[in-house]
């Protein structure tokens, strides 16, 4: 009778492991069976659920909640919108073409300015081109950076200090220049030294930086900046590698809107045209004049593809805020939350499932469930008109973007098209796999593993490869 218990036992302990399935094993692993875990895999259109595990449970999302953002924008300002800010003046020209008042940059909240990833990096000669064809040699006035359409607030006020600013957590105003990031140059001596700052590009002469950064035997850069939007004091904290003439590290400029103002005041003298007093930035008081010239940005489904798939902080954020102006929400840290769950309640998706605080993913206070992602991502697959301008937006596993090594060599790679999101204790993936010639649509996300985020990430690899053998 004891050798049957023993039998039959066994039988049981087999069958059992039998049935474990791919998702059981995932949220079981040692280093993951006290972290927080929402996670749904089901086929696209309302399909088959293949597993799921708190799919309704709300966590930090980090950089997946981009899908949100991206989704949105499209769906709200479709793929051809085009940021526009104009050139302005008020006042009169004379018949000895000058302009007896101010020329106004009216900022329309586009992020793509001197962009290094988008757009014209030699707009400023056709802004000075546009001067010259109103008949302007001089302006008697000052030249004014109306950034208005957004507050001064700058940053979100959800976003943690130790990222403000850097490069990542770029000021958001209604002028964005040059990525509103600049470079820093160094050269670093021996291991324990103080590196000797070169130079900035651009060059912002007003900026005070305190230099707490010292040389060190790693190889990989770990500076990082302390700082406020409208504050030319920069603290610059961290290591670089020893003995190298020239290191870059990169920062949130301090006001990208008085700089754009500068740099094109500095452009005019250059082409003749003289401007008799300093260029001012403007945050709270709307400038009006007449518009001689309005700069378009490029397609907005250009600007959502370099935001998903570079996972492209400033571009989210410009895009979160700019969806409040267009329903004429004041607009502040909040951006245009209020915007997106209307329009999500409105096509029956569970937005008490939604907490949203910025539109890039960088506050740790953002929360949402797998159960929403795969909502989004099946009404943009099945339902949205511009389903393949956002599905083109996604990196693609082992190819592109921020998925470059996930999935690579393996017999995923190229199947499936997602967002992937890290920040501390975050690791979360959400979008699509395309396998057997079925589409399939997944959230994996995961908070406070006791793993490191390589091996969570390792993981949710071995978890796609197991479900879609």
């Amino acid at each position: 009778m004891k050798k049957l218990f023993v039998v039959l036992s066994a039988c049981f302990l087999v069958l059992n492991l039998l049935a474990q399935t791919p998702v059981d094993n995932f949220v079981h692993y040692p280093f993951l069976k006290n972290a927080n875990i929402s996670l749904l895999i089901r086929e696209a259109g309302k399909g088959k659920v293949i597993g799921r595990y708190n799919a309704d449970k709300s966590i930090v999302p980090a950089s997946t909640l981009k899908l949100v953002t991206t989704a949105s924008a499209l769906e709200l300002l479709c793929p051809d919108f085009r940021f526009q800010t104009k050139l302005e003046i008020s006042g009169n020209i004379t018949h000895e073409h000058i302009l007896k008042g101010n020329l106004i940059i009216k900022g329309g909240g586009d992020p793509t300015l001197g962009s290094e990833f988008l757009g014209d990096k030699n707009f400023l000669d056709q802004w000075v081109l546009a001067i010259k064809q109103a008949g302007i040699d001089k302006i008697e006035g000052k030249i004014i950076a109306d950034a208005s359409i957004y507050n001064e607030e700058g940053v979100s006020p959800f976003w943690t200090w130790e990222d403000m600013g850097n490069y990542y957590a770029p000021s958001i105003f209604g002028i964005s220049y040059l990525d509103n990031t600049f470079r820093l140059f160094l050269r670093s001596g021996s291991a324990g030294t103080t590196p000797v700052i070169i130079r900035t590009a651009p060059d912002l002469p007003d900026m005070v930086i305190e230099n707490h950064l010292k040389s060190s035997t790693i190889s990989f850069d770990s500076a990082y900046f302390y700082g406020m939007p409208n504050s030319n004091l920069r603290r610059l904290y961290g290591e670089i590698p020893a003995s190298r003439a020239e290191f870059v590290v990169k920062g949130d400029i301090p006001n990208p809107v008085l700089l754009l103002a500068k740099q094109f005041s500095q452009k005019l003298s250059q082409n003749g045209i003289t401007v008799s007093n300093p260029p001012v930035s403007e945050f709270s008081t709307p400038f009006d004049g007449r518009v001689i010239y309005t700069h378009f940005s490029p397609p907005l489904k250009d600007i959502i593809r370099q935001t998903n798939e570079k996972s492209n902080n400033h571009y989210a954020e410009c895009l979160f805020r700019y969806l409040g102006v267009r329903e004429g929400i004041p607009v502040t840290g909040r951006g245009g939350v209020k915007t997106i769950r209307n329009f999500w309640k409105s096509k029956g998706l569970p937005v008490n499932q939604l907490f949203m605080y910025d539109g890039s993913g960088l506050s740790p206070m953002n929360a949402v469930s797998a159960e929403f992602f795969t909502e989004l991502l099946d009404y943009m697959y099945s339902k949205s008109a511009f389903s393949n301008d956002f599905f083109n937006s996604l990196p693609i596993a082992g190819k592109t973007g921020t998925l470059v090594s996930f999935l690579s060599n393996t017999p995923l790679e190229g199947k499936v098209f997602a967002k992937s999101g890290s920040i501390e204790r975050v690791k979360c993936y959400a979008g699509y796999v395309k396998n057997g010639g079925k589409t399939y649509i997944f959230a994996i996300m995961v908070n406070n593993a006791h793993g490191t985020s390589k091996a969570v990430a390792q993981k949710i690899e071995e978890l796609l490869l197991s479900v879609f053998k």
